[in-house]
């Protein structure tokens, strides 16, 4: 177990083991940068920018993974998650339209075979995935944590519930694709999450989690810098360390590769604000003196990765 990190200025209360393999013989990787002694829900939306700002960061010396450790209490998580509100992702949505309608396509190969298609989206925030992947026939539901979110999904006539997959209630062996977008890494217990989607999927069935990757080239040249050191982040996989924890639930690897993300070029302006005002300004007044705010480029530094799992 690491020793409490001294340069720390705020109180963190939840100590925790490996959620891979139970060890407690980790080492300090990223100290804490946290200044304020309290959760603020604003910086679990999806569009923050508090990019630097994170507990402690430590790595398992027995297996690798990456985590926040000690950080904010499970509890308090999950109710900051439940109250966000992030009206920034709505206007980014046609990035999102045009992300996950890219990503439709390999699972739908994958999953080819089944007489049936149904899909859940764990973690589906407006319901972007779900309502994509309806209009492409399969009968899609999502779970979103986030009441404002959840909300504005149904808004949209979409099957979206509020809460986590264990308030669904889903039956086992019921859906044909589970997927995952950005979320794992928001979970305080990943394992247990992969869990419940084993059960809920059908033998055969396919997992797809997107998340970012602690191991890539881009993060391990950023160093302390990489942009998605978090403090709403409390996990940092990798496609060795993901896989590891997806073995260990009954899950079988098919593919696993780097893969971006569209992102408005006003949107995407606005990301390097934390690290260079005066490269921010210049890009803002470029684009919006050329009114180029609403176009989708796509952006990919290598640093996330898409996983597709197999129940086996």
């Amino acid at each position: 177990m690491i020793a409490p990190d001294s340069s720390m200025s705020v109180t963190l209360h939840e100590d925790i083991p490996c959620n891979l393999c139970g060890s407690r013989n980790a080492s300090l990787l990223y100290p804490s940068t946290l200044t304020h002694a309290s959760l603020d829900a604003a910086d679990f939306r999806c569009t923050s920018a508090a990019y630097g700002v994170h507990p402690p960061i430590v790595r398992c010396n027995e297996c690798g993974l990456v985590y926040a450790n000690p950080r904010w209490d499970s509890s308090l998580v999950s109710e900051n998650y439940s109250v966000v509100e992030d009206p920034t992702y709505v206007e980014e949505r046609e990035g999102r339209v045009l992300t996950f309608s890219r990503n439709l396509a390999p699972f739908e190969r994958l999953a080819a075979r089944s007489p049936t298609r149904r899909l859940l989206d764990v973690g589906c925030h407006i319901g972007v995935m779900v309502e994509l992947a309806q209009a492409r026939g399969w009968e899609a539901w999502g779970v979103e944590p986030s009441t404002w979110a959840s909300e504005r999904a149904r808004a949209r006539g979409l099957r979206v519930i509020t809460g986590t997959l264990a308030d669904a209630h889903a039956p086992a062996d019921y859906f044909d694709v589970v997927t995952m977008w950005d979320v794992i890494e928001h979970l305080t217990d990943p394992a247990a999450e992969i869990r419940s989607v084993y059960r809920v999927v059908k033998p055969g069935g396919i997992f797809a989690i997107h998340t970012i990757d602690i191991e890539s080239l881009f993060a391990r040249l950023m160093g302390k810098r990489w942009p998605w050191l978090m403090e709403m982040h409390l996990y940092y996989f990798s496609p060795r360390t993901l896989g590891k924890m997806l073995a260990r639930a009954g899950f079988q690897v098919v593919s696993s590769h780097a893969q971006g993300r569209f992102l408005r070029l006003g949107y995407f302006a606005t990301r390097l604000a934390p690290y260079s005002r005066w490269l921010y300004r210049a890009l803002d007044a470029t684009i919006a003196r050329l009114n180029w705010g609403s176009v989708a480029i796509p952006v990919n530094f290598g640093d996330l990765f898409t996983l597709y799992a197999r129940k086996v």
